[in-house]
């Protein structure tokens, strides 16, 4: 299961209705690259063969096998503060993060 919060929620459906893909789902998903060899990615996405559809804070999204063996039991949050980095992926099994938050192994 992976979580969403509250705001990261509100943000992705202000994202959602600005682009007018109403019809598309978040993709959170997992590739190669970022300076500890993984890093985390999110795009709006027609639902795929093998695609995990999952629903949190009202958002139904979707993941794909590989990345779901990453993000699992995750917690996708939004801070758009003064120092805010904007959506910040809290991943338990994250052995090594970096700093930008972005990227992990």
């Amino acid at each position: 299961m992976i979580e969403l919060t509250d705001r990261a929620a509100g943000r992705i459906r202000e994202l959602q209705r600005e682009s007018g893909g109403e019809d598309l789902r978040l993709r959170l998903l997992v590739e190669s690259g970022g300076c500890s060899g993984l890093e985390y990615g999110m795009s709006f996405d027609q639902k795929k063969d093998g695609d995990t559809e999952m629903e949190s804070g009202g958002v139904r999204f979707l993941v794909d096998e590989k990345s779901l063996a990453y993000l699992d039991e995750s917690r996708v949050d939004f801070d758009d503060g003064l120092t805010g980095k904007g959506f910040e992926i809290h991943n338990p099994n994250a052995e090594v993060t970096c700093g930008c938050g972005k990227s992990f192994h």
